[in-house]
């Protein structure tokens, strides 16, 4: 949500920003601006919408400058106009924010009655003119930007740059993510090290309440206090390369194309080839564990949803689930020697970090599953196991929600062998089948074609229903969130159960009803939810395997077989086919499949 680049170098800035910007894009953002400083004053260049728009003026008008800060906003206050674009501006300082300061209006008034004029709605402008009012007051450009973060109330990132000061661009943090780069005779600020891949390997990460002065060559970091401290200084093997879409349309298929490959990296660091488990140390015993909670957003949630039955299921374990913006205000009794898992991509999901935090709070050891080791999540984190899936840079996750369902499902086996509910005999199938699935997927990938057929059918309709029963319930969930986030098309996943109670009233013969079936325990029961459908003229969209289309008593309105698997491993591959016919779907119907419009790849904010 929102993207933060800064640059003090020795050569002009402008071209490496907007680079930066780019590589920005995939976190949601609805304008942009660049602004560096040009001898004795602060230029700048901003723009509505997307990136080559701001590159249409830039051409227009070229910006020189050798310290510059960037941004590309997702609007919160404010609409995503030019004036709201960041940077915002003084006559002293510029600043680009990321996140919201909750106390901007008292800010505002105070600084109104100074006689300070306002030029947008944003709250990230009070910021600009709380620190002018400091140097205005004598401060030094450290010294006004100390005062000013003590005056904030909220999460923010931010970078500063000040008029008459070319060797110095400030940052902080407080509640939303700011990576450090460190070149040779340059230094670099960004949301995180995708921003920075191509200028440099060598990354710092400023921890809760820090800012940080850069200096050509040098970063000195204080603290919340203002004490200069030390922050490790990480070797990071991205580059350049590792964001590209290659031969792909668009990230997401890219994505979807590369989970073989990182379901594969993701099992073979928490498993053996013989099949037993080399999941990290954990600092709580599975069997003393009264109860298991789990906590994550959107895609997340619903992959902890999955969890949730393999952990009843197979270990036996009490588990709660829930919305990480629920879980954090409900004040939930948690008991004595729990385990929060929580459930992240990003590591600096807002509401799952409070939702931490609450967990702490009640004594409670937390477990992290993210994709992102440098993150915020990590540190709060007593145990990590990360997925391995790499920079995911659709905003619609993929490849992160099968990894996560990889670990989780790891986790579960782990649970029921220390809880000896689960015989090491069976433990080792599941391991296996799960080391079979990306032979699996890529099968399903090779007739993708299909799913782009059907696709051409779908994209013209107005309304979704996904049926799924036990482990393939959450899937049906995701599925028509997919669907929603990036073709725009209304979709809700049920229970098959459910059916009869409520929303076989919108069936007619104008709703698809997308049907997720193996041929497992349940598949019976499905299939008569299959048959009222069919009864009342509703099209049935099939996914099931060769044994459950046999099985089926009616025709549906169009049905692809999946390979036959264990069916404790069926929400990995079923995942398959519900991301693609929704990326088929959005490409059809043309939509900006990677950066679907309201949505942010990171919340860092409520």
């Amino acid at each position: 949500m929102c993207g933060i680049v800064g640059i003090l170098a020795q050569r002009p800035v402008a071209d490496l920003l907007m680079a930066g910007l780019k590589r920005l894009e995939y976190r949601g953002y609805d304008s942009a601006g660049i602004a560096t400083l040009v001898n004795s004053h602060i230029a700048y260049r901003r723009a509505e919408g997307k990136l080559e728009n701001l590159a249409t003026k830039l051409k227009q008008e070229a910006l020189p400058g050798m310290v510059g800060i960037g941004h590309t906003r997702w609007a919160t206050h404010g609409k995503p106009t030019e004036d709201n674009a960041h940077p915002h501006v003084t006559d002293k300082v510029a600043v680009v924010h990321n996140g919201i300061i909750e106390n901007y209006r008292e800010l505002h008034e105070e600084l109104a009655k100074k006689q300070y004029r306002f030029k947008s709605e944003t709250d990230t402008e009070t910021i600009a003119i709380l620190i002018t009012d400091y140097l205005n007051q004598g401060l030094t450009p450290q010294q006004a930007t100390s005062a000013a973060l003590k005056r904030l109330d909220g999460a923010f990132a931010i970078g500063v740059i000040f008029v008459g000061h070319n060797d110095l661009l400030i940052g902080a943090r407080r509640g939303s993510p700011l990576a450090i780069g460190y070149g040779e005779s340059e230094m670099y600020l960004g949301s995180d090290a995708l921003a920075l891949a191509p200028l440099t390997n060598r990354i710092s990460y400023l921890e809760e309440g820090d800012w940080v002065e850069l200096h050509p060559g040098i970063a000195i970091i204080h603290d919340g206090l203002d004490k200069v401290v030390e922050r490790k200084v990480h070797q990071t093997a991205m580059s350049g390369a590792m964001v590209g879409k290659g031969q792909y349309r668009h990230f997401m298929l890219k994505e979807i194309f590369e989970q073989p490959a990182v379901i594969g990296d993701t099992l073979s660091a928490n498993a053996t080839p013989e099949n037993q488990l080399t999941l990290p140390t954990l600092p709580f015993d599975w069997k003393k564990v009264p109860r298991v909670t789990i906590v994550g957003c959107g895609t997340a949630y619903y992959a902890g949803m999955v969890a949730k039955y393999w952990f009843e299921q197979l270990a036996r374990m009490p588990v709660e689930i829930d919305i990480a913006s629920e879980f954090r205000y409900r004040e939930a009794p948690l008991p004595e020697g729990g385990v929060l898992i929580a459930i992240s991509q990003s590591g600096e999901t807002a509401d799952t970090l409070a939702a931490i935090q609450y967990a702490k709070s009640q004594n409670q050891k937390v477990l992290a599953v993210v994709n992102v080791l440098h993150s915020s999540i990590v540190r709060l984190s007593d145990v990590v196991v990360p997925t391995l899936a790499g920079p995911e840079i659709g905003v619609a996750s993929t490849k992160a929600y099968t990894t996560q369902l990889a670990i989780l499902l790891c986790l579960a086996v782990s649970a029921g062998l220390a809880r000896e509910t689960l015989s090491l005999e069976r433990a080792e199938e599941i391991i296996q089948s799960l080391r079979e699935i990306p032979g699996h997927i890529n099968d399903i990938l090779r007739e993708d074609h299909k799913i782009q057929e059907l696709a051409q059918h779908l994209c013209e309709v107005n309304d979704v229903l996904y049926l799924g029963r036990g482990l393939l319930y959450p899937l049906a969930l995701e599925g028509a969130l997919k669907l929603k986030e990036i073709s725009y098309i209304h979709a809700e996943g049920y229970p098959a159960g459910e059916l009869k109670h409520g929303p076989i009233a919108l069936i007619d013969d104008d709703m698809p009803i997308v049907v997720l079936a193996p041929r497992d325990s349940l598949f019976e029961k499905t299939s008569s939810n299959i048959q009222e459908v069919v009864a009342r003229g509703g099209k049935v969209i099939l996914f099931s395997d060769k044994p459950g289309l046999a099985k089926l008593g009616v025709k549906p309105f169009w049905s692809m077989a999946l390979p036959t698997i264990d069916a404790v491993i069926a929400p990995l591959l079923y995942a398959i086919p519900v991301q693609l016919l929704a990326y088929y779907t959005a490409v059809a119907k043309g939509t900006d499949v990677d950066q679907p419009r309201n949505l942010a790849k990171s919340v860092t904010v409520e």
